[in-house]
């Protein structure tokens, strides 16, 4: 009797595992599918496109499409393909992520190892920051922007970036250092080292698994946004994103979907960069007390 039960059981758990994993295998596919279609539309002619199933591989592989959607292609009435403004989202994320990650790594430093009269209301506030309607800072940022003389360039953009995702790094840091021994800064303190030295040679260096989680968060925030980018930036200063939108609006000539398509899936290769080479550190992050309250 008993051998039949542990049998009935082992069963059980094998139709249990093939059906969680078919469905998980399912939807993992669901999802991959418009992927696959921007994929393999890339490297079809337009006339393959219109004749034939948008599932089917290429028969006529051409890389043309991805060519004319980084050089020649036409955003609005200007026909130099996406490049300059893949220029453009590079030169605003790079600094925008790295000062956005220093200003909440000191942020956090300073909230749980040099404590002062209010920094749980300080750091309540910035926490309610973080909750704020993008579309509600619309207007007072681009007046703002204005009086500086930093309205419609990729600068403004950084310094908007760089504000707007200060509390969600600050918030990171902040828990990641809460959990870090404070014995360890008393100790420096006692040996002579000052602010700035225990802030740059010991948390710092320690702090590797949060600053990727920062980077990875802030890098996809910045890189994907579209509406910061097309409220404050302008003419040839606009995002990637900005671009992509204007190249796949562009009514003139012949809507060519394959070169839609390339474009689409360079503009998102950057965060896909990002995700293979850094995940498995994102996910060791979020262990070491990136979301701990």
């Amino acid at each position: 009797m008993s051998g039949r039960v542990d049998s009935g059981m082992a069963g059980g758990s094998v139709v249990t595992k093939i059906v969680i994993y078919g469905l998980l295998l399912f939807f993992a596919l669901l999802f991959l599918t418009p992927l696959f279609v921007m994929l393999v539309t890339s490297f079809k002619s337009l006339d393959e496109i219109r004749d034939g199933n948008m599932l089917a591989l290429p028969q006529n592989f051409t890389i043309e499409p991805w060519l004319k959607a980084w050089g020649t292609a036409c955003i609005g009435l200007t026909c130099g393909g996406i490049k300059g403004y893949f220029g453009n989202s590079i030169e605003m994320v790079v600094p925008a992520v790295t000062i956005s990650t220093l200003l909440g790594a000191l942020n956090g430093y300073v909230l749980t190892k040099w404590r002062f009269p209010g920094h749980k209301m300080v750091f309540a506030l910035m926490l309610f920051a973080c909750f704020i309607p993008f579309q509600a800072v619309l207007i007072p940022v681009a007046r703002v922007l204005g009086l500086v003389g930093l309205s419609g360039t990729v600068g403004g953009l950084i310094v908007v970036h760089v504000i707007y995702g200060l509390g969600f790094t600050t918030l990171f840091f902040r828990n990641y250092y809460e959990a870090f021994p404070s014995e360890l800064v008393r100790a420096a303190m006692i040996d002579g080292a000052g602010f700035w030295q225990i802030f740059w040679r010991i948390l710092l260096p320690a702090s590797g698994p949060i600053i990727i989680v920062t980077v990875i968060f802030q890098f996809t925030n910045i890189w994907n946004d579209f509406l910061f980018g097309s409220s404050f930036t302008a003419s040839e200063s606009v995002p990637m994103t900005v671009a992509l939108n204007n190249l796949v609006n562009t009514s003139t000539g012949v809507k060519e979907y394959n070169v839609d398509m390339a474009a689409a899936i360079i503009a998102a290769l950057p965060t896909l960069f990002v995700y293979v080479v850094a995940g498995r550190y994102f996910v060791r992050g979020l262990m070491a007390g990136a979301v701990k309250g």
